[in-house]
């Protein structure tokens, strides 16, 4: 509980201090004048709001996620168990085979889930990630295809590019947000029309979030088929098939609550409605899409 609370003081203090001095750089001021709502300056401090935070958690990616989930980075150069030399020539290997310049970190984290993630602010500060759970559960031929799963989330740039997505997003949300809480603020009296923008920013914001939520996590849906078919191509079809099924048979043991990295796990996911808003597609689809090669 700690390391959170101090994490999200840490991000959110970062991106007060960015915000201020990117604003003050680009002479962005207030965007309510006069004569209503400034377009380009609110577009401006849309971005820089936007964008902000989104650059700022992927520059933090890689620390974040050591820190969220407890993850014991090994040294390649340092003594190591049998099972993690396996485990780090395998990431090597297969970040050769993808054509990375620079090996990721590779590391492990005590969970008893089944589950890996990559992260890292790009293909050069990358990090590979399992859980104890994964490596006492699955055999090496499942093990290799989830991990070339993630090998082909950092082969792709998907870091930078949900990144951007998010950033994208972001604007409209503060932009769109802020002008319904404008026009909101003009059908009361003048003297409640600050506090009544005040509160309808923070309700718009939440709104359009949830909306724009749904567009992110439906690329990050899109983004894990590409993974597979990058995955199949580095460890053979029939592995990573493998560790999709193998996945099914123990997916009541996979952690969806660490969200600062859920988006790059191999699993988890939601049905019906909440469908929506997961970040993975349903593992039966995966596998077929898998088997009928798309």
């Amino acid at each position: 509980m700690f390391k959170r609370i101090g994490l999200f003081l840490l991000v959110n203090g970062l991106v007060i201090v960015t915000i201020g001095i990117v604003t003050s750089l680009l002479g962005v001021r207030g965007y309510i004048t006069s004569n209503g709502i400034d377009f380009s300056t609110l577009l401006k401090f849309s971005a820089v709001v936007g964008f902000s935070g989104a650059l700022i958690s992927l520059g933090l990616s890689r620390i974040m996620a050591k820190w969220a989930m407890g993850v014991r980075v090994i040294d390649p150069n340092g003594p190591m168990h049998p099972a993690e030399k396996a485990l780090l020539d395998e990431v090597y290997s297969l970040s050769r085979k993808a054509g990375l310049k620079v090996m990721p970190e590779v590391g492990i984290y005590d969970s008893p889930e089944v589950n890996a993630f990559a992260t890292g602010p790009s293909k050069n500060r990358s990090l590979v990630a399992v859980s104890s759970g994964l490596l006492e559960r699955m055999d090496g031929n499942a093990v290799s295809g989830v991990l070339a799963h993630e090998v082909a989330h950092i082969a792709n740039g998907d870091m930078v590019t949900m990144t951007l997505l998010q950033g994208v997003i972001n604007t409209f949300v503060v932009f769109l947000s802020r002008i319904c809480a404008y026009i909101a603020s003009r059908f009361v009296k003048e003297e409640v029309a600050p506090l009544v923008h005040f509160i309808a920013v923070i309700i718009f914001d939440i709104l359009f979030s949830i909306l724009g939520s749904m567009v992110t996590m439906a690329f990050s849906r899109y983004r894990e088929y590409r993974a597979d078919a990058g995955g199949a191509q580095l460890a053979g079809k029939d592995k990573m098939i493998h560790a999709l099924q193998s996945l099914q048979h123990t997916v009541q043991l996979v952690d969806t609550e660490q969200k600062s990295v859920a988006a790059f796990k191999i699993s988890g996911k939601k049905s019906g409605l909440l469908g929506l808003f997961s970040s993975h597609p349903d593992l039966d689809d995966r596998i077929a899409r898998l088997q009928a090669g798309r």
